[in-house]
């Protein structure tokens, strides 16, 4: 039996990506510069593109500020 989704309303980025397990997954996306398999992970926490997309572009455009390595 499959556990019932948790109500991401309310939970910031970093809650809705830890609550699902999802971190790995975010971490990598972002450590890649991968924009659309970024967007796909918050996708899956349920973040439309609309959404997401501002989140991803924020966040690998100044990777730093957000506790990644600076981008190359």
């Amino acid at each position: 039996m499959s556990r019932p989704r948790p109500d991401y309303s309310g939970m910031t980025v970093n809650e809705r990506l830890s609550a699902a397990g999802l971190l790995p997954q975010w971490d990598a996306a972002i450590a890649a510069g991968d924009r659309q398999r970024a967007i796909d992970v918050l996708g899956r926490v349920d973040m439309d593109e609309t959404r997401a997309s501002p989140t991803v572009d924020a966040t690998l455009g100044d990777p730093s500020k957000y506790g990644f390595p600076p981008s190359r």
